[in-house]
């Protein structure tokens, strides 16, 4: 009897693996081009800049961002809706998001100019550490934490200058950021 049921249990064991491996086939024949790694297009040598090479290694989404410049500097990247603190050695100290406001200014490297402990915003919110670095079409642009800790966006229907971030990192810019500092901002 152990001998049938054994011989039973093989068969059916054969079987079983017989149908997965005709059905991952079927599977593997079906793959949409779009998920297919051996199907998708690759990019082609001359697509790469003259000298580039192709990086393996994903890129660090909290890097500085490499057209920053060097040395002393805040780092605002307009698309990432972020900031870097970055010291003399080139190391970054402190790394947030930042609310952005209405108004931005264009990409190039700007001097803090003014800075005020305590104002109210331009839309009306009690505001601390405001660094302020540029001035687009009248309007000034800087750094600053609303009092209430809030980061909300911005009225679309006001022109604002404000680049709102949580307190703990504005106090971080207040610090790091004198009058005459450089502030970069990048796309």
């Amino acid at each position: 009897m152990a001998r049938s049921s054994s011989g039973l249990v093989a068969g059916l064991t054969a079987a079983a693996l017989a149908v997965v491996g005709f059905l991952a086939y079927q599977a593997s024949a079906n793959v949409p081009e779009n998920l297919d790694p051996a199907k998708r297009p690759s990019a082609a040598p001359s697509a790469a800049a003259p000298g580039a090479t192709a990086s393996t290694e994903p890129k660090d989404p909290l890097a500085v961002p490499a057209d920053s410049g060097t040395g002393v500097r805040v780092v605002y990247a307009l698309g990432d809706r972020r900031v870097w603190l970055v010291n003399a050695n080139e190391k970054v100290q402190r790394t947030f998001e930042v609310m952005p406001s209405t108004v931005s200014p264009k990409p190039g490297t700007y001097t803090v100019t003014s800075r005020s402990g305590s104002v109210s915003g331009s839309d009306g919110v009690p505001i601390e550490h405001v660094v302020r670095f540029a001035t687009v079409d009248e309007v000034s642009v800087g750094f600053s934490a609303a009092v209430d800790g809030t980061m909300a966006s911005p009225d679309p229907t006001k022109r604002t200058g404000g680049v709102r971030m949580k307190r703990a990192d504005g106090d971080a810019v207040w610090v790091f950021a004198t009058v005459g500092s450089k502030v970069v901002v990048v796309p």
